[in-house]
Parts: structure tokens; C-alpha cells; sequence
């Protein structure tokens, strides 16, 4: 496993979602890939690097083709960068040059990968676990992401307002006494189950419900795919949590955003 398989996965995860939408594109540059959902969330019209970054010059070409891209569809955008393709000199330069084309450093994020993923190290609660496939699942999902992830709720609904995204973009609730409570979903590709939107309402973190919806995401996709390697971005919050399940650091996304 290789930043190469956390970046094609991240990658995927995106061009699902824009695929799913009517105002969506996916559209292959010269070493830029861009999957825009064409939605409020910037977030969601994002591009990558898709390619070996050598120079200070090559970086700010790629910048300026997603620019042109999204200016010429008044879209605000994003770009989630894995910094293993970057030189190391231009990766110490990137912040300044992503400012110049006017996108502002939001987050790092670990890219991490796990070849197998560890026991519990203590009991999980017990849960109900539905996968989303109706209005309920999907509003609870989208419900849960909105005030965790610090998103409005209409962006966040705007997002996943698709029915076919739910197929490929396998997302999954967990039920405490019958109150949705936690979401994970997994995206494959790149050779690896791709895990994202982990999640948990603020009243019931630090109880293990993320982390078992995390684990049957995984585990369901497992079956139905056949592939065993996970990747994800990690948040600070989640950092030490997927350490314990055998995930470990090998890369570093940078997202900008205008």
C-alpha cells in the first residue's frame, strides 16, 4: 500500500458523487482530475493532483487549469492535494503558490492505510446498523454529518440529494434505543476500501458507536468486494481511535479551498 492507493481512493470517493448528479462533472486535465458535484459546498467541486508534481511552474499550471475550470462555471472549489506528489521543494513552496490562485489552507489530513484491521481493544456497544436505501436513513445520515462535519444542513443534504449515489457511496447509521446516533460509508477503488463521513452526534462520542459502524462498513464491503486493504483521511479526533485499528500514517492530504 502507497500514498498512490489513499489518493486514487479519495479520488473516487469524489467522482461517486459528482457522477450521481445532474450538475456533476468529471473531467481528466493535464495532471488534474476534477469531480465537481457543482453544488454550494465548495468542498464537493473539487480537483486532485493526478500526477508527479516536479517543479514550483508545474504545480501552478495544474492550479490555474482547475481554476479556469470552476471560474468558467462561477463554482467556488477545492483542492485535495496528497503532498507525496509534490517535489519536496515544492512542497515547502505549496501553501504560498495555492494562495496565489487564491485558495486558503483549510486542513491537513493523515492518509492513512491499515492491510488488516486489529480486534477491539475493549467491548463495542450494541447497536441497530441500517444501510442508507430511504428517506429516513438518508435524512439521519445527512442529519448527523451536518452537525459534526460543521456543515448547514441544506449543504449537506444538496450533496447526497441523489438516490443513485447510495449504491457505490455504501453509507451505513447506527441506532442507539432506536436515536441515529453515528454513520460511516465506504467507497472502493484504488485497490482499497475507501472509509469516510465517520461520524458521531456530540452526546453519545467516546462510547465506541463510531467505531462499530466503522468496523461493520468495512466488513460488509469486504464481503461484497472481496478487497481487503482500507485507506482513509483521518481528523484529529479520529486519529488515535484508528491507530488502534491497525491504521497507520503514510501520506498527508492538504485541502484548500477559495
Amino acid at each position: 500500500m502507497t500514498f498512490r492507493n489513499v489518493a486514487e481512493n479519495l479520488r473516487e470517493s469524489f467522482r461517486v458523487i459528482a457522477a450521481s448528479r445532474t450538475s456533476g462533472e468529471v473531467r481528466e486535465l493535464h495532471g488534474v482530475s476534477i469531480a465537481s458535484a457543482g453544488v454550494t459546498f465548495q468542498m464537493f467541486n473539487a480537483s486532485f493532483l493526478s500526477m508527479a508534481v516536479a517543479s514550483d511552474g508545474e504545480l501552478s499550471k495544474r492550479l490555474l487549469l482547475a481554476s479556469m475550470y470552476f471560474n468558467s462555471r462561477n463554482q467556488e472549489w477545492a483542492c485535495w492535494a496528497c503532498e507525496d506528489w509534490m517535489d519536496q521543494r515544492t512542497r515547502r513552496r505549496s501553501r504560498a503558490l495555492f494562495q496565489k490562485h487564491g485558495l486558503r489552507h483549510s486542513v491537513n489530513l493523515p492518509g492513512m492505510v491499515a492491510e488488516r484491521i486489529l480486534p477491539p481493544v475493549k467491548p463495542l456497544p450494541r447497536v441497530a446498523i441500517r444501510r442508507v436505501c430511504d428517506e429516513t436513513t438518508r435524512d439521519a445520515f445527512c442529519a448527523i454529518g451536518s452537525v459534526c462535519f460543521h456543515v448547514p444542513i441544506a449543504w449537506f443534504c444538496e450533496v447526497f440529494n441523489s438516490d443513485s449515489v447510495w449504491t457505490p457511496f455504501a453509507a451505513y447509521v447506527a441506532y442507539a434505543d432506536g436515536e441515529p446516533v453515528s454513520t460511516a460509508a465506504v467507497v472502493i477503488g484504488g485497490g482499497a476500501l475507501g472509509v469516510y463521513n465517520v461520524a458521531t452526534m456530540p452526546p453519545y462520542q467516546r462510547r465506541g458507536y463510531g467505531e462499530v459502524v466503522m468496523r461493520h462498513a468495512i466488513e460488509d464491503a469486504r464481503k461484497r468486494s472481496g478487497v481487503v486493504p482500507a485507506v482513509l483521511q483521518s481528523t484529529p479526533a479520529g486519529l488515535h481511535l484508528y491507530e488502534r485499528m491497525g491504521f497507520r500514517t503514510i501520506t498527508s492530504v492538504a485541502v484548500y479551498s477559495t
